[in-house]
């Protein structure tokens, strides 16, 4: 089962640019099981009704071309949560992240 989260009532801003998802040794970059392409980090803000929340969201293939203080629209994103050695946590993923109609990065 995949859980996704509706963003379209969200405002999601990005607050670091992407960045390549290396492996744990902080070495290569990871890549897609089963396609090769290549995983990017994108951290965000995530802003409603009920207050906001800082989220990094991988995307994987090209870099997404979005920078730090844009608004974006995040299409599919997906929680995933984990559990590894009595640590636990939620993943999020997303097809990709492409700056909002009408917006520019502030500078």
């Amino acid at each position: 089962m995949k859980l996704y989260v509706d963003t379209q009532s969200k405002q999601v801003q990005v607050t670091k640019d992407p960045a390549p998802k290396n492996d744990p040794n902080g070495g290569n970059q990871k890549t897609e099981k089963g396609t090769g392409r290549p995983l990017w980090s994108t951290q965000v803000f995530v802003l409603d009704e009920t207050g906001g929340e800082i989220i990094t969201i991988t995307t994987a293939g090209e870099k997404p071309g979005v920078t730090v203080g844009q608004l974006v629209a995040v299409e599919q994103l997906e929680a995933i949560p984990w559990a590894t050695n009595g640590r636990n946590g939620v993943a999020f993923r997303a097809i990709s992240l492409k700056p909002k109609a009408g917006t520019s990065a502030a500078k």
